[in-house]
């Protein structure tokens, strides 16, 4: 429906929360936001036979983690927030063997991030990128991505840019 109305750029989100953000941050109209919930491959794959030039892809972060590491379907009953990969991506930022653990046994993805935020390590940010990858690796090269995390209140925790294309 939006690419039938000639929109350049959509935004596909998670829930309310993110595409609350994206709306505000983009100025989008309501015709470029599409409600994904937990079906990133989906979105993915109809964009392959059907591009569009910019997709901003934006959710929580624990689903934007699952779709870090190559979770097509974010839903719980598909897939689990994996800790001991968002422990491995903050080691590779520099995280010690004491924040490594702190991670791996944290209850959430949302006290996972906090711990590496809070020890100035940019895990959002390389969470969102390995996202990216992971969307790009489906898209087709006509379509620049970007993702962004976000909190439980709506706000940017993460964020990788667009794309230029493959």
């Amino acid at each position: 429906m939006a690419r039938a109305n000639g929109l350049m750029h959509i935004a596909a989100c998670t829930g309310a929360a993110s595409e609350r953000m994206i709306r505000e941050y983009y100025g989008l109209p309501d015709m470029a936001l599409i409600e994904m919930g937990d079906f990133a491959g989906a979105v993915l794959k109809h964009l392959r036979r059907a591009p569009i030039p910019r997709l901003s892809l934006v959710g929580g972060f624990g689903k934007i983690s699952k779709l870090a590491a190559g979770h097509l379907n974010l839903h719980s009953r598909h897939s689990s927030v994996d800790l001991p990969l968002l422990a491995m991506e903050a080691a590779g930022l520099g995280a010690d063997h004491r924040l490594q653990e702190a991670m791996r046994t944290a209850n959430t993805s949302q006290r996972a991030l906090a711990l590496a935020h809070a020890a100035g390590l940019p895990l959002g940010e390389r969470i969102c990128t390995m996202a990216r990858d992971q969307a790009d690796a489906i898209l087709p090269p006509k379509t620049a991505v970007e993702v962004w995390a976000i909190d439980r209140e709506g706000n940017p925790v993460g964020h990788a840019g667009f794309t230029q294309g493959k």
